[in-house]
């Protein structure tokens, strides 16, 4: 089940607090260690990719190693998706300033869809996120760095937007292990990023509730301990996510295809099935409202919050946002609750066939594990 809302902690306990606070904990001068981390000389960050907070408390027997870490929750950004999450990580900026609010959104200046995780219309990454990321500022300030993941992430949009930093492919978990060995132990202090989407993908397809999902989760579990021992005495590992993830039930989801009312006055929907931008069309601002009205009728009982733009941003969902970034907000804002979800299989026919979701501000998606070794 879902849980109540949880809104983002940009500034105090978030996602885009972390790698700020290592820099501080590696003792960089000016570096707020928000997190109170502790000082070492190194450290090795690895994300799993949804692996979220309750899902994680939720199965101690599966993780005894993560179990035994210093653990706390913190909030991811919204919406809670892994190229917003990923971005606010490595710039250490929440979403309104880094401007990757979600799967997809608009083009800016364009009635057409960007996709963040393809990177697709091809955009310059530099342009489109111009904030240096925290591995260049490490690297400038003499820290050894490196980004460790699959070779298929090497130079795509979304790593050149969010990381910026030497990338290492890393394909198996034994590659991962001994690349991240090696790389932790160059220089006087070091920072290594560690990614595996292995989580993720088996709660997509299989449901965060699954069997496949556990067995999965027993495995990511025994990689962190390998890597753990395999680090050197003077580093510290962290271990957390980018989102948690709900199940909804099929008979329990909505298809904007079904309902003209979800249409009516709009050019483009995004964003994701718990989360969706919605566009007005011709960037008519005056018909917001019956937009707003008009989904909210739809999503009636509680389904869903639906808000304009200036009222999300407002609440502080996408914390401060930057003028160039409030085009990429949809004219209307429609977060999902409970065991609902908003597919547009017309144009999205990938989510009819996800399991487990993500995206939305519940306490289930929006808070992710900042697992500590005492180095």
């Amino acid at each position: 089940m879902t849980r109540l809302p949880v809104l983002p902690r940009y500034g105090e306990r978030s996602l885009a607090d972390l790698l700020p606070s290592v820099l501080g904990a590696l003792g960089l001068p000016g570096e707020d260690n928000a997190l109170d981390l502790p000082r070492a000389s190194r450290y090795c960050v690895l994300l799993v990719d949804g692996l979220g907070w309750n899902l994680l408390s939720s199965h101690p027997i599966q993780t005894p190693f993560l179990a035994s870490l210093s653990g706390r929750p913190l909030t991811c950004g919204v919406p809670s998706t892994t190229a917003t999450s990923l971005t606010s990580l490595g710039t250490g900026l929440p979403p309104g300033r880094h401007g990757v609010l979600g799967y997809t959104t608009r083009v800016p200046g364009r009635d057409e869809i960007f996709n963040a995780l393809k990177w697709e219309p091809r955009i310059d990454p530099a342009t489109y996120q111009p904030h240096p990321s925290l591995f260049e500022r490490a690297h400038h300030a003499g820290v050894s760095t490196a980004v460790l993941g699959e070779r298929r992430f090497r130079e795509t949009g979304l790593t050149m937007a969010a990381l910026r930093g030497p990338f290492r492919a890393a394909g198996t978990y034994g590659e991962r292990v001994a690349a991240a060995a090696d790389a932790v132990r160059a220089g006087d202090s070091s920072l290594v990023y560690v990614y595996d989407s292995d989580l993720d993908h088996t709660g997509h397809q299989s449901g965060c509730r699954s069997a496949a999902w556990r067995h999965q989760l027993v495995m990511v579990d025994r990689f962190a301990e390998e890597l753990y021992d395999a680090l050197p005495d003077d580093a510290v590992l962290i271990v957390t996510g980018d989102h948690g993830m709900v199940d909804i039930p099929s008979e329990l989801r909505i298809d904007v295809g079904d309902h003209p009312g979800l249409r009516e006055g709009v050019s483009l929907i995004a964003g994701e099935a718990r989360f969706r931008h919605v566009y007005t069309r011709d960037g008519d601002r005056s018909n917001a409202e019956d937009v707003r009205a008009a989904w909210t009728d739809v999503l009636d009982g509680g389904r869903a919050t639906v808000v304009t733009r200036e009222e999300a941003v407002d609440l502080g969902w996408f914390g401060a946002v930057e003028n160039r970034v409030l085009e990429r907000i949809g004219d209307v804002v429609a977060n999902v609750h409970g065991q609902c979800a908003v597919e547009y299989r017309s144009v999205f026919p990938v989510e009819t066939k996800l399991v487990g979701l993500h995206g939305a501000i519940s306490e289930d998606e929006m808070l992710v594990p900042l697992l500590t070794s005492a180095g």
